[in-house]
């Protein structure tokens, strides 16, 4: 029976603008009989990929037994059911206890990653996480809260570090934020907010983390905003020092030798 049943799909929405979403997202909702959708994150936009056939659930007011009796009533159907989650599934996506589930019932199933909020942000505005020798490591975390993260995980740990840091699920946080993060990167050092990165109503807050509390509060932001802070921010265009080696002319790779060397 497996094999005459296609697979349940969990897909990777992208930061919220319907065009983010992968081809093979796409692909995989215009096929789609039944969708269900985390609704409090995924902008109905997203949903127009999918024909106008489909059964669309919105998982915002489900529960996993919900969501796994869906999904497994559509492909017991033989169906095409897909399981949109925001952003990147891995990511906060809590699709590893519903891929369990589909285990126990011996139900196949594929991911398809999605752009994330964090890569989504950058874009917006116009930075490099990693730039040469100011940053080579990018932290995705988030401030414990009501879902509480690992000792070694904790935000001041991961602070110490110094790296770019993308800070998720921490907006309703932020003076907590605030006050982990001046210890490890000092009150003058850069951030900045990006409130629902890609879509219509995108905000973009540029701020020092002394002053960030009280601006993500003037701004009216609550939730589904992505904090980053690190020296990437502190970069400009004109004060760039340091150049990747990748398209220096004196660094040879498999594709390239020195122009010395070149005939």
């Amino acid at each position: 029976m497996t094999q005459e049943h296609p697979p349940v799909l969990f897909v990777g929405a992208g930061p919220g603008d319907p065009e983010l979403i992968t081809v093979k997202g796409q692909k995989a909702l215009a096929q789609a009989d039944l969708v269900i959708y985390a609704g409090s994150l995924v902008p109905e936009a997203v949903l127009k990929w999918a024909p106008a056939s489909a059964r669309t659930l919105n998982s915002a007011g489900m529960t996993l037994e919900e969501i796994v009796a869906a999904m497994e009533g559509a492909w017991l159907e033989g169906r095409h059911v897909v399981r949109l989650h925001t952003g990147d599934p891995s990511l906060y996506g809590a699709i590893f206890e519903q891929m369990a589930e589909l285990n126990r019932q011996s139900i196949p199933y594929r991911v398809i990653p999605g752009v994330t909020a964090a890569f989504a942000a950058a874009a917006a505005m116009g930075i490099e996480y990693t730039l040469p020798e100011v940053s080579q490591t990018l932290i995705i975390t988030r401030m414990a809260g009501r879902t509480p993260v690992p000792e070694g995980e904790a935000l001041a740990a991961l602070a110490a570090h110094k790296a770019t840091m993308a800070i998720y699920l921490s907006i309703g946080l932020v003076q907590r934020v605030v006050e982990v993060l001046q210890e490890a990167y000092g009150p003058s050092a850069p951030c900045a907010v990006v409130y629902r990165a890609s879509q219509p109503d995108e905000k973009i807050v540029y701020t020092t983390l002394d002053r960030m509390a009280g601006e993500v509060e003037r701004a009216g932001i609550r939730r589904q905003a992505v904090i980053i802070v690190g020296r990437v921010l502190d970069v400009s265009l004109e004060s760039l020092k340091h150049k990747s080696k990748l398209y220096d002319a004196g660094f040879a790779h498999g594709y390239r030798s020195p122009q010395d060397e070149s005939s």
